[in-house]
């Protein structure tokens, strides 16, 4: 014996719930990991940008009383990420270690200096704003250059401007996309009850009264995959931390609920108008245009 009508009925219509609400969390998805990607395009230049190192070396006459000086001043100053003083024996013990044998033997001295190495705070890491800071402290009578590569410096703020304008026009794309596709989503569901709309229609409701519970329907189904996209955000994050735990700096929590905030607003926001607009579509066709 067959199943009864009301059941297969039902059935097909969580299917149609149920592929609506993982559409709108796929999309939601791509939407809320580029976002992430966008909100930490920053932080991320920053970190980079950071590993680049000033090497200010210093004359052999150099006094204790000047190198202290020095080291204050710089930690002190308000460009400054971090300073470490390097004294020529531990550069020249570093650097026997690295190429496997101790060259002070051979030469019968050690050539190298004491050095300060200085890494910079993000913001000033540009080549008007080093070669201002190698000047000044190149002009010290005690310091025997400074040494940083300039080519790098440009071509990394190149780099980092390319990839920040690639990620916002990515994720304006997507954005696009995504509010094509949910929007379509929610027109061919509700297409699918406009006679039951017209009905409701023709026997004297309000337009009011059958559009609000299309759209509190959507807008909780939106929801729904909001939350999908959200739970799956934090997985592939989780998964990522686990092969890459120096990205745990990076994406502090904060960021991330940003993240969620947005990817919850944006949802509300498509399925609400989607809902509202498609169902008053097929309150103000004529019935003669339902077929």
């Amino acid at each position: 014996m067959g199943k009864p009508f009301h059941v297969y009925q039902r059935r097909q219509l969580l299917r149609s719930y149920v592929s609506v609400v993982v559409s709108i969390g796929l999309v939601l998805f791509v939407v809320g990991i580029l976002g992430l990607l966008v909100l930490n395009t920053q932080r991320v230049a920053q970190h980079v940008k950071e590993q680049i190192v000033l090497t200010v070396f210093l004359e052999d006459l150099a006094k204790d009383v000047e190198i202290e000086q020095l080291q204050t001043m710089l930690s002190l100053a308000s460009f400054t990420k971090s300073a470490t003083f390097i004294s020529k024996a531990q550069a020249a013990q570093e650097h026997s270690a690295e190429i496997g044998e101790d060259f002070m033997d051979f030469l019968g001295y050690n050539p190298l200096k004491d050095a300060v190495d200085l890494r910079l705070k993000g913001e000033y890491v540009n080549t008007l704003s080093v070669d201002s800071i190698s000047t000044i402290l190149s002009d010290k009578s005690f310091v025997s250059e400074v040494v940083y590569d300039r080519p790098l410096i440009g071509l990394l703020n190149q780099n980092i401007e390319r990839v920040s304008l690639l990620l916002l026009i990515c994720c304006g794309f997507f954005l696009v996309v995504s509010i094509i596709l949910i929007n379509n989503s929610i027109r061919l569901s509700i297409y699918a009850k406009r006679m039951v709309i017209k009905t409701m229609q023709l026997v004297g409701a309000r337009k009011s009264f059958i559009r609000r519970p299309f759209v509190r329907k959507y807008v909780f189904m939106g929801l729904l995959g909001a939350l999908l996209a959200c739970v799956n955000i934090w997985g592939l994050l989780q998964l990522t931390l686990d092969y890459i735990p120096t990205l745990t700096d990076l994406m502090d929590t904060q960021t991330v609920l940003l993240t969620f905030g947005g990817v919850v607003i944006l949802s509300f926001v498509i399925t609400g108008l989607s809902a509202t607009i498609a169902t008053q579509r097929y309150l103000n066709l004529k019935t003669d245009y339902l077929y």
